[in-house]
Formats: C-alpha cells, sequence, structure tokens
C-alpha cells in the first residue's frame, strides 16, 4: 500500500509541474498513515457530508481519489477530527501519531505547504486561547494592545508564506479569514468574560473602535460554514448579542432557556445561508436539551426546533434526544440499564443502588482520564462517605476491562460495565467522559449532567445531603 501511495504522490507531482496554479484540474488525491489507529475506518468529509468511509491496511495507512474535486475545505475523522485544504490536482499525503492528534498532523505532496500553514495557525491559535484567561483581567485598551501584538505576529508570517508560495486566491481568502475569525473571537470571549461584572463596565470604557470588526463579520458564508474558526466565532458573537435581550429579567446564563430560546431566535433571523442558519440551530438546541432541567421547556425549545427544521433526520435526531433528556431532569428514576459484574455476571442499576450514589463513566481508550477519574472518585468518596461513587466503564471487551479493573486494584463492588453500551449510551445521554450522575437512595434523578473535576461537585454533593 505504501507503495501505492507512494507512485500516486510522484505522477501527481509530475503532472503539476506542467500546469500554472490557475490551470489546476483534474482529480485530487487524499492518503497517508494513522500511527497508533483507534479503529480501522476514516471518514472523508466536504461540507459536512461524508465522502467516503476507508478501510486502512494492515499497514495502517489509506488512499482515497476524489475524481471530479471542487476546491475547498474537507474534513477527515478517525476518533478525533481535523479539516484540510484540497484543490483539483492535488497529491496530498498525511501522517499523524493518534497519541498526540493534531500536533503530531504533517503533510506532504502538492498542496502540503497550505495545509501545514493551516495547521500551524490552528495550533498557534489554540495556544493563543489558553493564555486568553491571563488577558481578561487588563482594561480594554490594554486588551486591544495584546491582540494588536498577537496580529502582527501572525500578519507578518503570513506575508513570508504568500511571498514564498504564492498560493491561489482562494486559499488566501480561507487563510485571511482564518486570521480575521480567530482575532474576532478574542474580543467575544472577553466582552463576554467582561460583561459578567457591572462595576467593570462602569469603570472601564471601550475604545471607540473596539467593536467596529462586527461589520465585517459575515453572517451567510457558505465557503466556510464548515470552517472552525468562523463557526466558533458565530457562537461567541451570537452569545453577547442574546445576553442583552434578557438581562434585565434574570441573571446572564448560557445554559438556561431564555438565553438559548432568545439565541436561536437571533440566528434564524440574522444568519442568512440556509445550511448555517440550521447547523447552528442544530447545535445551541443540542447543547440546551443536554443542560435543560426543565420538561416544559425543553418540550418549547422542540417545538420551535421544528417549525425551523428542513432536515426530518436531523429533527427525528433532535426528537429522541429531547426525549432521553426529559427522563433525566431532576426528580425523574434513573433508568434502570443492565450492568455486567466483573465475575462476568449481570445485575440492573436500581439493584446496586441501596444509598445516594453518584455515577461516573469511563474508557480503556484514554488511560490518563481513567486514572484521573478514579483518583478523583476516590479522594471524593473518602470525604463523602455517605455516596456509593459507582465507575461504570463504557467499552465493549469484557475481558481487557476486568483485567484493568483487577490490575489497578480497584474494588470490584464499584466497578461495573454497560451490557449493551450504544442502547445504554442513548437511554443516559453520554455526550461526555467527565459526565457524572448524583442520585438519591431512592433512585430520583438529582442531577444528571454533572462533572467529578468541576469545582462545584462538592458543593452539589453537600447541597444534597443536606436536603
Amino acid at each position: 500500500m505504501v507503495k501505492k501511495l507512494l507512485l500516486l504522490l510522484l505522477v501527481s507531482f509530475l503532472v503539476s509541474c506542467s500546469n500554472s496554479d490557475k490551470d489546476k484540474e483534474g482529480p485530487a488525491f487524499i492518503g497517508g498513515e494513522i500511527v497508533n489507529p483507534k479503529g480501522k475506518n476514516i471518514v472523508i468529509f466536504k461540507d459536512d457530508i461524508a465522502l467516503d468511509t476507508l478501510t486502512l491496511s494492515e499497514d495502517n495507512t489509506f488512499g482515497y481519489t476524489i475524481e471530479d474535486p471542487s476546491a475547498g475545505l474537507y474534513a477527515f475523522q478517525h476518533n478525533e477530527f481535523q479539516m484540510f485544504y484540497l484543490e483539483p490536482g492535488d497529491s496530498l499525503m498525511l501522517r499523524l501519531n493518534t497519541i498526540d492528534f493534531d500536533e503530531s498532523l504533517h503533510y506532504s505532496g502538492i498542496g502540503a505547504k497550505e495545509n501545514n500553514y493551516l495547521m500551524e495557525l490552528f495550533l498557534q491559535n489554540e495556544k493563543d486561547m489558553q493564555g486568553l484567561g491571563a488577558f481578561y483581567l487588563l482594561t480594554p485598551t490594554e486588551f486591544q494592545k495584546k491582540l494588536d501584538s498577537l496580529d502582527k505576529r501572525k500578519s507578518e508570517k503570513y506575508k513570508e508564506f504568500i511571498s514564498k508560495n504564492n498560493p491561489s486566491a482562494r486559499f488566501k481568502r480561507i487563510a485571511e479569514s482564518n486570521h480575521a475569525y480567530t482575532n474576532y473571537i478574542k474580543k467575544e470571549l472577553y466582552t463576554s468574560v467582561f460583561n459578567k461584572n457591572p462595576e467593570r463596565i462602569a469603570k472601564e470604557p471601550f475604545p471607540k473602535k473596539f467593536y467596529d470588526y462586527r461589520s465585517e463579520i459575515d453572517l451567510g458564508n457558505s465557503e466556510l460554514r464548515t470552517y472552525y474558526p468562523y463557526y466558533r466565532l458565530l457562537d461567541v458573537y451570537f452569545d453577547n448579542l442574546t445576553y442583552p435581550t434578557y438581562v434585565d429579567s434574570e441573571d446572564a446564563d448560557r445554559k438556561s432557556f431564555q438565553h438559548n430560546y432568545n439565541k436561536v431566535q437571533l440566528i434564524d433571523s440574522l444568519v442568512t445561508n440556509d445550511s448555517l442558519k440550521e447547523k447552528l440551530i442544530v447545535r445551541n438546541v443540542r447543547r440546551y436539551l443536554l443542560n435543560a432541567k426543565d420538561p416544559e421547556n425543553e418540550k418549547e425549545m422542540v417545538a420551535f426546533f421544528k417549525e425551523h427544521s428542513t432536515d426530518p433526520d436531523i429533527l427525528k435526531d433532535i426528537e429522541a434526544l429531547a426525549d432521553a433528556t426529559i427522563k433525566l431532569t431532576p426528580g425523574q428514576i434513573v433508568p434502570n440499564v443492565l450492568l455486567v459484574k466483573a465475575d462476568n455476571t449481570s445485575k440492573n442499576l436500581h439493584s446496586i443502588i441501596t444509598k445516594p450514589s453518584v455515577l461516573y463513566f469511563w474508557s480503556l481508550e484514554s488511560v490518563k482520564h481513567f486514572k484521573d477519574i478514579h483518583s478523583k472518585a476516590a479522594e471524593l468518596s473518602s470525604k463523602y462517605p455517605e455516596y456509593h461513587f459507582i465507575g461504570i466503564n463504557t467499552d465493549t471487551h469484557f475481558k481487557k476491562w476486568r483485567k484493568a479493573v483487577k490490575a489497578s486494584g480497584y474494588k470490584e463492588s464499584c466497578e461495573f460495565q454497560f451490557e449493551d453500551i450504544k442502547s445504554a449510551e442513548k437511554t443516559l445521554v453520554l455526550n461526555s467522559h467527565n459526565k457524572a450522575m448524583i442520585v438519591s437512595k431512592d433512585k430520583k434523578i438529582l442531577e444528571s449532567n454533572t462533572n467529578l473535576f468541576d469545582s462545584k461537585i462538592e458543593a452539589q454533593l453537600l447541597g444534597f445531603l443536606n436536603q
């Protein structure tokens, strides 16, 4: 397989040497190697639509030819997700190690320079975002100066890249959009934090031109509608537009019904691209349902979605999610899913809840996570012995799970595995590795969507004990 990939890459390179950038045409190729694969499949996407699902060869390589490609952004998924840029005539090879997915991803071949540049932007922006919290205490004027410094550095690198590589006009448009929207989102995130402190608003005015960029935000860009920098910016931007619509009547809370209901209405009225509009509405309705506490509000949100959804499959998914989350609201009896013990016998969930309990979930896919979450559960259990901390494994391989439990020295009376993980995932809405549930002695749900690593977890545990 490797020899075939190299041959295709060489042929495409020779063809490209006889064509200018303006004349690029013909099929495009994407292939490469996945080190430490997390499965046998890799999916190729264009505009959120799966083009094909490929099976990795025995040497963990793959290759895929797009016969009549349109230039633009594509994506691949192998456990994690990443985007790449492709033009007709490109022959792109990638190599990554799933242990360090984004940081190890590197491209070679025709189109590699553009994609390595986009990955450099992605990694630098993630680094900048991690350090952004330190800037939140700055005044708006000081914050603007910090952003100007970051922007200058990016602009210089971009000019250097353009002068050396002379990429296509389409690529330059995407790269420039990346620069703009990753800068805009930093301002929107700063705004959302700043606006939560009324005293700061009164004391620290914003520079006159601080929000001039908002007039440049394109609310209907079809080319970028699946591109993360653009999509993430729009999500935060609409949060900030939404806060003023209700803060006179209740506290700002992006998880609340009022916030999300007002937000999807704004999205519906302002976004001009129908595909982008539905994508944003779906994202926000789904996120609201995952955190919702009131069945009536959930029903109202689903009713809004029905009126504005054009995709029957997505509507079916949202209705199924709402049906599951309504059954997980506080006061409901926790679903009685089937579990497997380390001795390979079955137990239903209700039979092991004999006192207030905390359910947490883990997988062997992340060794660090399952060790960390067990350590946290042990710490909380020692502080709050009134609770039974129950670890439930979400993998499908029984023997590997049992071996890990025994090797780690975990109490077998506190460790279980789902008998039917697919059914349990839907029933308990397992949307995050860090999700945890707090249940009363009589099996009633007290909190269906908490997190053992959250700073509020101890206050929650104490609060329920004192009820």
